[in-house]
């Protein structure tokens, strides 16, 4: 905590997990040099993106700042990693890069492991925050201006087999110059005396990716399971649960179709199930374009989980249920 103008100054992160948020502030695990990093060969490729924008494939959250790919996946084939951070804004920004353990709830939830909500626990997580080295470790970004991580895993030699996972995380800093807005300010009252403490909210703003770390042999068998159709704000949804079982996750797409439509029922993308978790509970919200008429009792439905991580394209699990 700071004090600036008879200011208490609060730091809040709002950061985004892969689409699911998460409130911590992420923490250095350990010190590496850079050119323990820097020696290794065989950097994946980053590509490139245009001025004020990001490539295919990133994925942002609600700062400027974007990263690319949306997941990392190190196994015993390629055991570096890159990771592409890009500034979207006009001005230029400064990064903290850290890796952290979070674990996934049924719901889809993610939450980092000094911020779990009660009857949450990391029993079943396979943690890898230890065996991960990365660098830089705290960048600054121009404007429009693109940088690259390089991540490294060192699993220890007696390993059990199976999927380990760590969090990468970015959070933005804000200018040291830069006290915020006191509450007053922000809500356009007036700014408190010299002889007044007030207190003055700084957010900053974060995102992170999974890095996975597999090791030996990995399986995962997964199904599909209707749970009926519901209200949401904006019309109906799908309540789809997926179920999962192995050592490894399951990560892909979802698709919902109908006998007789043309447009899909739903489609939900980049869903994931961890492994410290043997089902995920999802509301697919329904596709705008297609035609609810057709959503009546003893329609047929066809759902369908194709993977895009493991075997990019190979059907996970299909199943077939009728509206009731």
């Amino acid at each position: 905590m700071s004090f600036a103008n008879n200011s208490i100054v609060l730091n809040f992160v709002i950061a985004m997990a892969s689409s699911l948020a998460f409130g911590a502030v992420p923490t250095p695990i350990m010190a590496q040099a850079a050119d323990e990093i820097a020696d290794e060969a065989g950097f994946p490729a980053i590509p490139d993106a245009a001025p004020g924008a990001a490539p295919a494939g990133s994925v942002g959250g609600m700062g400027d700042i974007n990263i690319y790919p949306r997941r990392v996946v190190i196994d015993a084939r390629q055991r570096i990693a890159s990771v592409g951070l890009y500034n979207k804004a006009l001005a230029p920004g400064d990064y903290e890069i850290s890796i952290i353990d979070m674990v996934m709830t049924p719901e889809g939830r993610v939450f980092a492991l000094d911020n779990l909500p009660e009857g949450v626990t990391a029993e079943r997580l396979n943690a890898a925050s230890s065996m991960l080295r990365w660098s830089p470790r705290r960048v600054t970004l121009q404007g429009n201006e693109a940088q690259t991580i390089r991540i490294m895993a060192r699993p220890p030699a007696d390993l059990p087999d199976g999927e380990y996972r760590a969090h990468f995380s970015v959070v933005s800093l804000p200018p040291e110059t830069d006290i915020g807005l006191s509450i007053e300010e922000a809500s356009g009252g007036a700014a408190p005396q010299s002889d007044q403490i007030g207190v003055v909210i700084r957010p900053r703003f974060g995102i992170s990716i999974p890095v996975i770390v597999r090791v030996g042999e990995t399986r995962v068998n997964v199904g599909l399971r209707f749970d009926g159709v519901v209200d949401v704000d904006g019309g109906k949804a799908l309540a789809i649960t997926i179920t999962r079982a192995g050592n490894r996750s399951a990560f892909g797409d979802l698709f919902v179709t109908a006998a007789g439509s043309d447009a899909p029922v739903a489609v939900l993308r980049g869903v994931g199930v961890y492994p410290e978790v043997d089902s995920r509970g999802l509301v697919v919200q329904i596709n705008p374009e297609f035609d609810l008429a057709l959503l009546r009792p003893g329609t047929l439905l066809t759902a369908t989980y194709v993977d895009d991580d493991f075997a990019p394209g190979e059907t996970l699990a299909r199943q077939e249920f009728v509206v009731p």
